[in-house]
């Protein structure tokens, strides 16, 4: 009688799941399964798929420019992802330790580069980073130059579009933290003072273990960002010069506006495939015990 009634709890809730699982298969996995096809030919959208098997995947990892687009997106997560988490909780841990005035005012000030589209942050700053924009300006004052601004140059546009990537991912950090560290349990910080912690102590013995969980979001949220950035390359450099800033997503989209059925399908799905695996292992971080 009672296994009976579970396995009728059990269909009873499978029909309940039913639509969404349904909704997930077609959004999600029958999409994801047919580019993995098309990332075993070679078909330009048009005439007859020639069979390449694994080729395709082969050519991501051996031709310089897609396999240059991985290093990239891999090297601007240090600056979409950890540094905008280093400095939130620098900020955090800055503004929840006592009372700011206008604290709402800094709130919004700092979040704000996150709530912009980033076609827009990406057409102030190249004017920023432009040969007459402020930023060659300011910092002439101390004989810093470029004379193609810092985006028209291999050994300084894809930092530079880090330095971007972390003023718009510092403001959702910190407020992921400071939403945290209000959820702390205030009689752990009045335990620390009465044992003579300091500011810095009380810090990385109360508040870091204390937004372990935030810190793992936080990560998840910035590195898929940079591992999946198209947008902010696309009208700052448009992947170059000479291919120094190109990304997955970028060349994806330039590999299907050519034709490359193939070549785009195998490289998205390594990019995803280091999504999840880096996913995973920023969800690893925030578990709490």
């Amino acid at each position: 009688m009672q296994k009976s009634y579970r396995r009728r709890r059990q269909w009873v809730g499978l029909l309940f799941v039913a639509p969404a699982l349904l909704l997930y298969g077609a959004v999600i996995l029958v999409p994801a399964g047919k580019t993995i096809n098309l990332s075993l030919w070679q078909w330009d959208g048009v005439n007859t798929a020639t069979w390449r098997g694994l080729a395709n995947y082969v050519d991501v990892f051996t031709d310089a420019i897609l396999r240059g687009s991985i290093i990239h997106a891999l090297f601007l997560i240090l600056f979409f992802s950890f540094l905008p988490v280093l400095m939130g909780l620098v900020l955090a841990g800055l503004l929840t330790r006592r009372r700011w005035r206008g604290m709402a005012v800094w709130r919004l000030l700092f979040f704000l580069p996150q709530v912009m589209p980033l076609v827009a942050v990406g057409i102030m700053w190249r004017w920023m980073y432009a040969p007459q924009g402020i930023i060659n300006q300011v910092l002439g004052w101390f004989g810093i130059t470029r004379a193609d601004g810092w985006l028209g140059e291999a050994s300084t546009a894809l930092p530079a579009l880090g330095v971007v990537g972390a003023w718009v991912q510092t403001g959702l950090c910190m407020m992921l933290f400071i939403a945290g560290a209000g959820n702390i349990d205030r009689s752990l910080y009045e335990a620390a003072r009465l044992d003579g912690a300091g500011p810095v102590r009380e810090f990385l013995t109360v508040t870091l273990p204390g937004l372990r969980r935030e810190i793992g979001l936080a990560l998840t949220v910035t590195v898929i960002s940079a591992l999946a950035s198209f947008d902010l390359v696309f009208v700052t450099t448009g992947g170059g010069p000479f291919y120094a800033t190109t990304v997955p997503g970028l060349l994806v989209y330039q590999n299907l506006i050519a034709g490359d059925i193939g070549h785009a399908a195998a490289l998205a799905v390594v990019l995803s495939t280091i999504v999840v695996i880096a996913a995973v292992l920023a969800n690893r971080v925030g578990k709490t015990e």
